[in-house]
């Protein structure tokens, strides 16, 4: 069965009951080089980080991923404390600085609590009964939910994939059919340039053959046409096989690009065909364009 191909964006969220509440958890997939996962949980959920990021690495293989855990209100260690030590030398510092500088004001309570550090946890958060298994149920179907809609988001990405790359292919075709006239436009390039140089003297024609038939090899795009058919054909079987292929298809992207560039650089100033062959190229370097920035979305 063919893994379908992936997007690296997506969202799910699920809900469990658990105690007296509800637990809550969210995942979020970006963009990323490679696997960046970040929890964001409660304390009283520390105990689990470790088999949620193992559960994240046994689902996805790419992306910046966020996962959210929500405990019910009423769980963990009770209600939250304020840090009395730090706001009496808040209140203290706060008088001595007013007297030294005769300021007559008094300190403002709501700026206190905000102070970091002025608001903790009463004592050590302990998750409530259950709270592993539910967790990591729970995140499980997250994931599931999320694999989803990264396929169906893929199968849309997949689907422009082939169609940049069938016109990629097909101008490489169209290249092959005209570059046959190369070797007499550079002939007649060079011929007018002697003509133009030697003002009215005569002009060998082997010669002329000669200096024709070595630009002609030197700006012979041939090899580069091969190379950008074989990689259209490569990209096309990958896209096919489907799975995790976001790292292989960016590789083909610099491949494709750099043999496009090559046979721009070769076609300059040619006549007769040259300006269609030029054109092609153009067109084709858009859809390399256009197939880097769908692949860079790929797991």
């Amino acid at each position: 069965m063919t893994v379908p191909l992936r997007s690296m964006t997506g969202y799910a969220r699920v809900r469990r009951p658990l105690g007296e509440g509800e637990l809550v958890v969210g995942v979020k997939s970006l963009n990323h080089r490679g696997l960046d996962v970040q929890v964001h949980a409660p304390t009283a959920a520390d105990p689990f980080e470790a088999a949620i990021r193992a559960m994240v690495k046994s689902k996805l293989s790419r992306g910046h991923v966020e996962v959210r855990v929500s405990f019910p209100a009423d769980s963990g260690s009770g209600p939250a404390a304020w840090n009395r030590a730090l706001l009496d030398e808040y209140v203290k510092a706060f008088r001595e600085a007013a007297a030294a500088h005769a300021i007559d004001t008094q300190p403002d309570l709501n700026a206190a609590f905000r102070l970091p550090g002025m608001f903790g946890e009463a004592s050590e958060s302990e998750p409530p009964a259950g709270a592993e298994t539910a967790l990591l149920d729970a995140l499980t179907v997250a994931l599931d939910e999320l694999n989803v809609f990264r396929a169906r988001e893929g199968a849309v990405i997949a689907a422009e994939i082939r169609s940049h790359n069938d016109r990629i292919a097909a101008a490489a075709g169209e290249m092959e059919r005209i570059r046959g006239g190369a070797t007499e436009a550079f002939e007649h390039r060079l011929n007018e340039r002697l003509r133009e140089l030697l003002k009215g003297a005569q002009i060998d024609p082997q010669r002329l053959a000669q200096e024709a038939a070595i630009l002609a090899d030197r700006s012979d795009i041939g090899e580069e046409l091969s190379r950008l058919k074989m990689h259209s054909a490569q990209l096309a079987a990958l896209v096919d096989g489907g799975g995790e292929i976001g790292k292989k298809l960016d590789f083909l992207m610099q491949e494709m690009n750099r043999e496009a560039n090559t046979l721009l650089s070769k076609t300059g100033g040619i006549s007769g065909n040259g300006p269609k062959i030029t054109e092609l190229g153009l067109s084709m370097k858009s859809e390399i364009e256009k197939l880097r920035e769908q692949v860079q979305n790929l797991e």
